[in-house]
Order: C-alpha cells, then sequence, then structure tokens
C-alpha cells in the first residue's frame, strides 16, 4: 500500500514486542526484535452460525478468539526472548514451564499525557509456547507460536522503564 494517498498505514516496525524472562513478581521484559524474522497475530475469530428456515442466508456471529502468535526467530543467544524460547523446545517444558508474560504494544499509538514519555498502548497475554522447530543447515532457525492463554489484559507499556501498567491503573493511552 502507498502512503502517497495521505493514509497513514501503519507498519510492523510500528509494533513492539515483549517477553517476560523473569518472573510475574520481578518481570524482566526482553524485547523481541533483533533476530525475529517473523512475529504475527492471528486472532483466530471463532464464529457460530445459524439459517432459520424461513431466511436465505445463514446469520453468523464471532463466539470467542484462539489467538497465535507464529514466530521465526534466527538463534542468536545472546537474544534473551529467543534464548528463553528456545529451551522451552530444548528442554521439552509443559504447563506452566512453557508459559510466559507477552506484551504487545502499539508505537502507533502514544499516552497522550506529556507526563508520561515513551509509554504506549498495549495488550498483555499469557501465552504458551509452542516451539515447532529447532533447525538449519548452517545457521539455526527456532520458530512456533505463542498460544494465547484465556483472555488479553489491555493497558500501557513503557518503553523505557519497560514497565506494563493494566488499564484499571492506566489513566490514559487510547485503550
Amino acid at each position: 500500500m502507498s502512503t502517497s494517498t495521505g493514509r497513514n498505514v501503519i507498519k510492523r516496525h510500528q509494533f513492539a514486542d515483549y517477553l517476560n524472562v523473569g518472573t510475574a513478581e520481578e518481570p524482566q521484559y526482553a524485547l523481541m526484535g533483533t533476530g525475529f524474522t517473523t512475529l504475527d497475530e492471528e486472532p483466530g475469530a471463532q464464529t457460530e452460525s445459524k439459517k432459520y428456515v424461513n431466511e436465505k442466508a445463514s446469520t453468523s456471529s464471532v463466539t470467542g478468539y484462539e489467538t497465535v502468535f507464529p514466530f521465526e526467530s534466527d538463534f542468536i543467544k545472546e537474544q534473551e526472548a529467543i534464548l528463553a524460547l528456545y529451551n522451552v523446545g530444548r528442554n521439552h517444558c509443559t504447563g506452566s514451564d512453557a508459559e510466559f508474560e507477552y506484551v504487545r504494544v502499539e508505537l502507533w499509538d502514544p499516552v497522550t499525557d506529556p507526563e508520561k514519555t515513551n509509554e504506549f498502548a498495549a495488550r498483555k497475554f499469557i501465552v504458551s509456547a509452542e516451539i515447532s522447530e529447532i533447525s538449519g543447515e548452517t545457521d539455526i532457525q527456532v520458530s512456533g507460536n505463542l498460544n494465547a492463554v484465556g483472555d488479553f489484559v489491555g493497558g500501557t507499556f513503557n518503553t523505557s522503564t519497560k514497565t506494563f501498567t493494566p488499564a484499571e491503573e492506566a489513566t490514559d493511552g487510547g485503550v
């Protein structure tokens, strides 16, 4: 898409993704940037259709979501997020041992409070890391899915302090 027509098309670099490689009590959010060749979002809308006998067409409604974040990355051991995901596959982690807090930050939607610099609209997910491949003939890649566990929490994320504030605590942010 061209932006020459005055459209402000959001670009991929206007999203920032962070994986908590610490604990829930002491989060340590690592940027999922260098090394990641893809990191997408598939909301996975679930629908239900019903057609009544007196209607020609069915009616569909959204009943839920099964959000998945497919990713591919080069295995760069200095990149904490990649190393954490690699370790899930390497060590065959299951259940809560394969779960992380994951924050998707919308850098194109800053908080409008001038006292809150580097703070943007964000969503925090709990995800289970499904590592499907650790492969490569020369360079090693780690790939798989981050599968959402339950509902996300809306809020804001400060990219300098690397802290997430849930919406009920946030005062602004377009959330």
